[in-house]
């Protein structure tokens, strides 16, 4: 197993400290040292030096991360586990020794083109060609459904294309393998559809982040404009394009780790809220937000993905949440499987729908 000289500088640094120790999802619902970022490190530095072999529990442990970024972000010291840890992943591709749980996502994803290998019904209406398309992802194509997301932007008067053979962002393979050829690959076929569009408008903010930002480390030309949901929603409520009822209700949001660390978007989501009611935060919210679920994860860690949302749940409930606002669908997934009694659970989407 091989690192680069930054990640070997990262992980050797990156295991005497305790500041994240207490931010980690994944460590919070396992209650496994194992689980976090500084055990992590200090297993990869004596990989790196060559002092044990890049063991199945080793690697194991690599995929037990989320990716999420809360270690990064109180990490006063700047050490970047994520980086390390998405490159020891590509490490065990490149030595073959991926898991097999991966090796069948990796399998679905060719079969199929999503990960869980869903077959596409492919329920998609014939739209019209425009300059701007609503990229829905793979997570949505496969498990749920954005037709309350695309109703609300027709109420804006807006024209928008949504492809029946929606290329493949590259979110999940990066997410399982890293900065891999084939990673690269799939981007660089999803860019040139992007191309072909002055507007993309990301439903899911994990194809949002890659286009946004992994593209641009490969050197991936994307030509259109790249926005998310919420935040082009927010920009319709300001410029009165979407014009809202305030229902007087009060709404606690759920924000995407993915949003706010990796894109620095924590705004939009609360501009929304504010134009249909009110806005209740929990303590942990915003940048330093805690993820409630990945569908990656739920593949072949479900019992943790559970007590990940459980203990979200529980955050909601010490705030005194009456409605819980996500803008992932990934999370909205996990939540809806392990909702608690006494909130209500609501996609951003459908609280503007609600108040047109």
């Amino acid at each position: 197993m091989q690192f680069s000289n930054k990640a070997k500088e990262h992980i050797d640094s990156c295991r005497f400290c305790w500041m994240c120790h207490h931010v980690c999802p994944i460590g919070n619902a396992t209650g496994l040292e194992r689980n976090t970022a500084r055990a992590r490190a200090l297993g990869l530095s004596l990989v790196a030096r060559e002092a044990v072999e890049y063991s199945d529990d080793i690697i194991n442990n690599v995929y037990e991360c989320s990716l999420c970024g809360g270690c990064m972000k109180d990490c006063v010291t700047g050490w970047d586990p994520v980086m390390f840890t998405k490159e020891a992943r590509l490490g065990a591709a490149l030595d073959g020794k991926i898991p097999a749980y991966v090796e069948k996502m990796l399998d679905n994803l060719d079969a199929k083109g999503n990960i869980y290998g869903i077959e596409n019904e492919n329920k998609i209406p014939d739209f019209p060609e425009t300059d701007i398309l609503f990229f829905i992802g793979e997570d949505t194509r496969a498990k749920g459904c954005a037709k309350t997301a695309a109703s609300v932007l027709k109420a804006a008067g807006l024209d928008f294309t949504i492809l029946k053979d929606e290329p493949n962002s590259g979110y999940s393979l990066d997410f399982l393998l890293g900065a891999a050829a084939e990673t690269k690959a799939m981007m660089e076929n999803c860019a040139k559809v992007l191309n072909n569009y002055k507007k993309v408008i990301c439903y899911d903010p994990s194809d949002a982040k890659v286009m946004l930002r992994e593209y641009k480390e490969w050197g991936i030309e994307v030509t259109a404009e790249v926005v998310t949901f919420t935040s082009f929603i927010a920009e319709l409520i300001e410029k009165g394009a979407l014009k809202l009822k305030n229902s007087g209700k009060v709404y606690t949001p759920q924000d995407s780790p993915i949003l706010a660390r990796d894109l620095d978007e924590t705004e939009a989501i609360r501009t929304i809220l504010n134009a249909c009611g009110s806005v209740r935060d929990m303590l942990l919210s915003k940048k330093d937000t805690v993820l409630a679920g990945n569908l990656i994860m739920n593949e072949y860690m479900p019992d943790v993905m559970a007590k990940v949302a459980d203990m979200r749940w529980t955050n909601a409930k010490n705030a005194n949440a009456e409605i819980l606002v996500t803008e992932c669908f990934a999370e909205y997934t996990l939540l809806s499987e392990n909702k608690i009694d006494g909130i209500e659970l609501k996609k951003i989407e459908e609280v503007v729908s609600e108040c047109l």
